[in-house]
Formats: C-alpha cells, sequence, structure tokens
C-alpha cells in the first residue's frame, strides 16, 4: 500500500530480528499488515521473507493473519510460500518457543500448508 506511514512519515519500528539481516522498506510488491495503526507483519516481495512485529500482542498477530489469509483467498496478496520468518529458515523444523515458531505455528493452524521449501497459502 503506497499510503503506507512506515518508512515514509513514520519510522519502521525497531525489531528483534535485526540481526537476520532482513530489514522493512519501502519497496515495490512489499506488503505490511496493520492492526489499529501498528505494524504487525512485513512481507518483502514474493512472500519468501516475513518480519513480525507484535510478539507480546496474540489478538493483533491473530488479526493480522486473518488479514493476510483474506488477502490471498480475495487476490488482493498474491499466492505466498514462506521461507523465513524473523531470520529463521521455516523449511524444516523450528523452535516452536521462538517467536518465529511461534509464528509458523500459527500461520500453519489457520490454513497454511507445510512444505520442505516452507509454509504456502495459495
Amino acid at each position: 500500500d503506497p499510503a503506507n506511514p512506515y518508512g515514509a512519515a513514520l519510522a519502521w519500528p525497531a525489531a528483534p530480528h535485526a540481526a537476520s539481516g532482513h530489514r522493512p522498506g519501502r519497496k515495490v510488491g512489499a506488503t505490511v499488515v496493520l492492526v489499529d495503526g501498528a505494524l504487525v507483519l512485513f512481507i518483502e516481495r514474493g512472500g519468501k521473507t516475513v518480519l513480525s512485529f507484535a510478539h507480546d500482542d496474540a489478538v493483533a498477530l491473530d488479526t493480522a493473519i486473518t488479514a493476510l489469509i483474506d488477502g490471498v483467498r480475495r487476490h488482493l496478496v498474491g499466492p505466498l510460500r514462506i521461507e523465513v520468518i524473523d531470520g529463521v529458515d521455516v523449511g524444516g523444523a523450528v523452535d516452536a518457543e521462538s517467536a518465529a515458531g511461534h509464528l509458523a505455528l500459527a500461520l500453519e493452524s489457520r490454513g497454511f500448508l507445510r512444505s520442505p521449501r516452507g509454509l504456502v497459502l495459495r
């Protein structure tokens, strides 16, 4: 959404996954999911990398996942094959206690399918 305020009027929020080398940015094809104006998910173009910003807010994360799934099903967002969440490869086993693992499990429980290359939603 070109009207996304982050990276233009607002600074990108600090993220615990900054050491992963992935950073959000105003890039063509990237998707942001906002809940009540707060950044919850940043999906890089192509959907392979996701950065999460609401680790401590289960309601916001659930709302963001619902919106993301709705966007894919309504063809507002293309099909997704998420390979990396917060710098963690989700193609194999993930630590369910980590933020990336928690998000991966939440996506699976909501309809994403696990494949050897990541989590898929068409």
